[in-house]
């Protein structure tokens, strides 16, 4: 008997937790890159231009959600996120190549497609390898570790530049997602039970691979879009706010504060540790309230909805101190509760349409990926315009109340009857 923490179970959501990690290194590195004196004398940009930097990233993201969740359903994770590996470390690696800023937002066009189909498809992933009462565990941990790449990229990257350069830092991470990719793509099956280092046991907790097979089987579009589209809502409300903090921190603490890069890297590590933390919890406790409920509505929706409000006023202290530690506590609580809804909210795709459960979680991220476009430019613009690096974070303040009030409009207890899914149709091999 291989020891619990080795069983193929564990060791799949341990290749999607690095996935994650790496991904969002390969995401917000830039955000760290142009704060270092030695990018802006190669490539100098305006305020204006980095939230354009910041945003080219999630053009072909939030295209690619629904598609990519689509694809990951018609031929399966395994192949997917292979492919989807090799697109982004390629992008990551040139990035590190650029020598202008049309170049440079090329790059981050790219690797907005190869990362825009990794979510969806790892829901899929984990609809195929997770027992039911574990999806807020599983999402919370997997998002964990992305807060965990935000809180390192900082240090990381400052580390990197300050060794080598900052070309060297984005060829090595792309080199390392590389390795994932290749990794991934010879150790996971898409049907647990066709793994070689599966246990019956583990077989025994999951769901019926058979049920779960969409190839050939149409998607309810309307019905799924009319059934996702609160959780879309509350999701942009909730990546407001994500992409603020990710965009901008890095240079908040050294424009706001006038640090250098190794201060201003060690407070921004700080604030998304929190994140690390409030990922984990909050799946942990959305499937402990389903466990003692049996109720989606209140293991998903209320908690998102009470983390949200608490967001809010865990911010309302940044309006009116000017001390460096209470601003960076306030933003680092504010950020713990914005990561406490991860886990509930990724787990409703996978609630209200456990069949389709990639293209619902592209729905979803479509979401997060339309405010990725749009808050970083509009942060950019107001810092810009009024020099106030806190205006920003007080206008998020309101988009996440907006979130918390419609979380109730969110109905993951009512899942997409087979009725209207319609049958799948038999699949050859």
């Amino acid at each position: 008997m291989r020891p619990r923490v080795l069983r193929a179970t564990n060791i799949v959501l341990g290749l999607l937790c690095l996935m994650y990690f790496l991904t969002y290194i390969d995401r917000v590195n830039v955000s760290t890159i142009v704060a270092s004196n030695d990018f802006l004398h190669e490539i100098p940009l305006t305020k204006v231009q980095m939230g354009f930097v910041f945003s080219a990233f999630a053009y072909p993201y939030l295209l690619f959600q629904v598609i990519g969740g689509w694809v990951a359903d018609k031929f399966g994770p395994r192949k997917a996120l292979t492919v989807c590996g090799i697109i982004w470390a390629g992008a990551t690696i040139a990035t590190g190549l650029v020598h202008g800023m049309v170049s440079l937002f090329v790059a981050r066009v790219v690797l907005g497609f190869g990362e825009g189909a990794t979510f969806p498809t790892a829901t899929r992933a984990m609809s195929y390898w997770t027992p039911k009462e574990r999806r807020g565990f599983a999402q919370g941990i997997t998002h964990a570790f992305s807060r965990l790449g935000n809180s390192l990229t900082p240090w990381l990257v400052a580390f990197l530049i300050l060794s080598f350069s900052w070309r060297a830092s984005f060829i090595i991470v792309g080199i390392v997602s590389i390795v994932w990719a290749l990794a991934w793509g010879l150790y996971f099956r898409d049907d647990p039970s066709k793994h070689s280092g599966v246990t019956a046991e583990e077989i025994a907790s999951l769901p019926p691979y058979g049920s779960r097979k969409t190839s050939g089987v149409d998607v309810p579009w309307r019905r799924l879009i009319g059934r996702m589209a609160p959780v879309t809502v509350v999701y942009f409300c909730y990546g407001w706010i994500l992409w603020l903090f990710l965009s901008w921190i890095p240079s908040f603490f050294k424009g706001e504060f006038h640090l250098d890069l190794k201060k201003s890297a060690l407070f921004a590590s700080g604030v998304f540790i929190s994140g690390v933390v409030g990922d984990t919890l909050g799946g942990i406790v959305s499937d402990r309230l389903y466990a003692k409920t049996r109720n989606p509505k209140i293991a998903r929706c209320n908690l998102v909805a009470v983390m949200m409000l608490l967001c809010a006023f865990s911010l309302v202290p940044i309006i009116f101190t000017r001390d460096v530690n209470l601003v960076a506590l306030a933003l680092s609580s504010g950020f713990f509760f914005a990561e406490m809804t991860i886990g509930p909210m990724w787990a409703i795709p996978m609630d209200i349409a456990p069949k389709f459960s990639g293209t619902a979680s592209g729905l979803m991220n479509t979401g997060s990926a339309l405010a990725a476009i749009i808050s970083p430019v509009i942060g950019g613009y107001l810092i810009q315009k009024t020099g106030n690096w806190m205006l920003p974070f007080i206008v998020s303040m309101g988009v996440i109340l907006v979130g918390s009030a419609l979380s109730f409009t969110m109905h993951p207890e009512r899942p997409l009857a087979d009725a209207e899914v319609g049958p799948a149709p038999a699949i050859a091999g």
